[in-house]
């Protein structure tokens, strides 16, 4: 039987979030880096369907259930606390950055009536510092800088985007369009590895919609994204041969000519 894996809970990236404020943060400045170790125990990341035209050329994208939702992600890695586009020197290796990693060290908290926005920023974030590195975070009149008005635009952007991606989610599910999905790696020992927990669009499915469905996906340009979805899958390949980087030299010779398979299955429910 493979030893399977989960996609992880993303969230774990921010350890220790604050909301910003001329109070905490006056002085303080914020030095970006291109260093993403925050990001080396993640083998999934959230993935905005504005993104699938950038990242199905890179990332396999697939479904994960998120509370009552169903969300879009990219898989990052084939084990728990593995990812496989991060560099030995923590960069990131792929041209296409997802925007959950981009925003990283800040996020928007919701009140409880889910009315108002709080920025927030993880102050492990080495960035954040007191030295006057990098941008300021408030002038000296305690005001936010044009930097922290760029940040605000940005996940204010991300947010609106959450909520398309989540409209999209909540049609394929309503269209029962989705169905649970493992992807598979063989080895060249012989071990067999198995990721799990999360959905793929059934093709059969699509070919049953009513004309009244399949008009409705492509008046409201969800149907490129659906097979910009099943195009992505072809990206488990890759995330194959960057898992064989990751094994000892010996093996690695073993994976000449083919050794390790990869597939990605469908298991259907009735």
């Amino acid at each position: 039987m493979p030893k399977e894996s989960k996609m992880a809970k993303q969230l774990l990236v921010y350890e220790s979030v604050v909301p910003v404020n001329s109070v905490s943060h006056g002085k303080m400045s914020f030095d970006p880096s291109n260093d993403y170790t925050f990001s080396s125990a993640i083998n999934a990341v959230p993935l905005m369907t504005v993104e699938f035209a950038s990242a199905a050329t890179e990332y396999a994208i697939v479904f994960a259930e998120s509370n009552d939702d169903v969300m879009p992600v990219a898989i990052l890695g084939l084990r728990n606390e593995q990812n496989l586009f991060l560099s030995a020197d923590a960069q990131w290796r792929a041209k296409y950055l997802p925007a959950f990693i981009r925003r990283y060290p800040f996020v928007f908290s919701s009140s409880t009536d889910q009315q108002t926005l709080t920025l927030c920023i993880d102050e492990t974030h080495p960035g954040l510092n007191s030295e006057g590195r990098g941008q300021r975070l408030f002038d000296d009149e305690g005001k936010p800088t044009d930097y922290v008005q760029q940040v605000m635009n940005f996940l204010r952007d991300y947010q609106m985007q959450f909520e398309r991606t989540r409209a999209f989610g909540k049609r394929l599910k309503e269209l029962n369009l989705l169905e649970p999905m493992q992807a598979e790696v063989a080895t060249p020992a012989g071990q067999k590895l198995a990721l799990g927990s999360f959905f793929g669009i059934s093709r059969n499915r699509i070919r049953t919609l009513s004309s009244e469905s399949l008009s409705a996906l492509l008046k409201a340009d969800e149907l490129e994204l659906i097979y910009l979805h099943l195009y992505s899958l072809r990206n488990f390949n890759e995330l194959k041969e960057r898992f064989i980087e990751t094994l000892p030299a010996e093996l690695k010779q073993l994976a000449t000519g083919a050794a390790a398979t990869t597939s990605a299955t469908t298991t259907t429910t009735a």
